[in-house]
């Protein structure tokens, strides 16, 4: 059975998204689900569900939290017992497959870059969207955010890194690369916002 390491503890409203989120993963996918937090919190929420005692979930305590206003280079450096590093080490030793945050997504990059480390031929990690398009199959989009200032190389890592995501995760067989300037990203914003904007009221 997969299991997923969930960041109990960095969302807006954690932890009772996180662990609805998790129910119902386990529920209807099958999936086991580490939630990972302030045990205390998370059991006491967990209790307000009916029927879980049956899933695949199980709790993992960690002292300490990342919140949206902490440094994600510090937070990562010194706050060794955070859910998001306690979420990293549950991969790293095999207890888990995954790891899902709704936290400070620096910081969950920077630790996970930290407790993880890097795959070979990937110098930096990349955030990735899938956007919908006309035909019905996903796009996705690799760099979204976290990098400002990528190398050609680092392009061509994040190439290869969305063609693996496109054909693995959308079952796209012959995924196809291209470029997309920051100009050309704002154009395109600007064209679908002016076309909502046009579309009459109903």
């Amino acid at each position: 059975m997969v299991r997923i390491a969930v960041d109990a503890m960095g969302g807006d409203y954690a932890p009772h998204s996180e662990v609805e989120g998790a129910i119902r993963a386990a529920r209807t996918l099958g999936v086991g689900v580490t939630l990972v937090g302030q045990q205390d919190l998370l059991w006491k929420e967990l209790a307000g569900h009916g029927g879980v005692d049956s899933l695949a979930i199980d709790v993992r305590h960690a002292s300490e939290r990342v919140t949206m206003e902490d440094s994600a280079a510090k937070a990562a450096r010194t706050k060794r017992d955070s859910s998001i590093r306690v979420a990293s080490r549950l991969v790293r030793e095999g207890h888990a497959q995954g790891l899902v945050s709704a936290g400070n997504t620096g910081a969950v990059m920077a630790t996970s870059k930290i407790v993880l480390g890097m795959l070979p031929g990937v110098e930096r990690p990349a955030l990735a969207s899938a956007l919908p398009t006309v035909k019905g199959s996903p796009v996705v989009m690799v760099d979204v955010g976290a990098n400002v200032d990528c190398t050609p190389r680092m392009l061509a890592q994040f190439a290869v890194m969305g063609e693996v995501y496109s054909r693995v995760i959308f079952r796209n067989a012959s995924p196809r690369v291209g470029i997309l300037s920051i100009a050309a990203f704002f154009l395109v914003g600007a064209v679908v916002l002016q076309n909502v904007r046009e579309q009459p009221a109903r």
